[in-house]
């Protein structure tokens, strides 16, 4: 009886040994840091929390298929407010939608009220942009030429304001990667340059004196 136990015993360890490897070298694997330096198409399948989400600025493409009276193609800036206006439907939120559910958005806004069959495609200028807030002279959606790092960024944004954080700058990647950098820092040579990619944010802090 008690052999028989220990080759149970046996099997069932030889069995979760690979599974505990498994889990081993994931926790390894997630606790690496990403990289600043590195371009965030890297990620494979970066699923539905890491895609592009909209913003004020962007300018998005409309173009409606399937209804009897042809809808023309509309191409809305997207307005502080965070909306676009379409016909016959009126305002529509978008910022903090990614594109594809501005499409289903806008769909439901259509089908069945209006029309009992349309085909939605939106395309965003986003991915042509980056964006920079808080405090920089003139905050907003900044058109990507390639080739332009942090510092730049903050430059072509008219510089800091008098009240901002130089050690307080947050930089954002598409993939929902956050760093931190220090402006001093980066300037000295002390810390890299990060490059800006299509669909970043950054954020420049408040010096709370």
């Amino acid at each position: 009886m008690k052999l028989k136990s220990f080759y149970l015993l046996r099997r069932s360890l030889l069995v979760l040994l690979p599974v505990l490897a498994l889990l081993l070298a994931s926790c390894a694997n997630s606790g690496k840091k990403p990289d600043v330096m590195a371009n965030p198409g890297y990620v494979k399948n970066p699923g539905e929390g890491n895609l592009p989400r909209l913003h004020i600025g962007d300018v998005v493409t409309i173009t409606f298929s399937g209804p009897p009276d042809q809808i023309p193609e509309q191409e809305p800036t997207i307005t502080e407010d965070g909306t676009i206006t379409l016909p016959d439907v009126g305002r529509v939120q978008a910022v903090g939608k990614t594109v594809g559910e501005l499409e289903d958005a806008i769909h439901d806004l259509y089908v069945p009220k209006i029309y009992t069959h349309l085909n939605v495609n939106v395309k965003a200028s986003s991915d042509r942009a980056f964006y920079i807030s808080g405090e920089v002279r003139s905050p907003g959606r900044l058109l990507y030429t390639g080739d332009i790092t942090v510092s730049k960024a903050i430059t072509s944004a008219g510089d800091l304001t008098d009240f901002a954080d130089r050690t307080d700058v947050i930089l954002i990647r598409t993939n929902g990667d956050r760093f931190e950098l220090n402006l001093n820092r980066i300037l000295a040579g002390k810390d890299p340059d990060p490059p800006i990619f299509p669909g970043d944010q950054i954020k420049v802090g408040r010096r709370l004196f």
